[in-house]
């Protein structure tokens, strides 16, 4: 899988995970200790998050990275 392709998919599947807890932008910003304007880059894909901010943002979403980078890979291909 080809970087900017995995980007746009972990930004998706932030996103969706963030919609379904009801979380806006600046909540998951708060709960995660990241800027809100990075969350909204992330999940365009404008940024690419550390293997650090990974983690804070599936802490924040009430998973593991583990479970988050698995939930990835479960993905299918666009």
């Amino acid at each position: 899988m080809a970087g900017e392709e995995l980007s746009k998919r972990f930004g998706e599947l932030v996103r969706r995970l963030r919609s379904k807890k009801g979380l806006s932008q600046e909540r998951l910003a708060e709960l995660s200790g990241l800027h809100r304007n990075y969350i909204g880059a992330v999940e365009r894909a404008e940024r690419t998050p550390s293997i650090v901010s990974a983690d804070r943002l599936a802490r924040a979403l009430g998973t593991s990275l583990a479970e988050l980078f698995g939930e990835l890979e479960r993905e299918p291909d666009h």
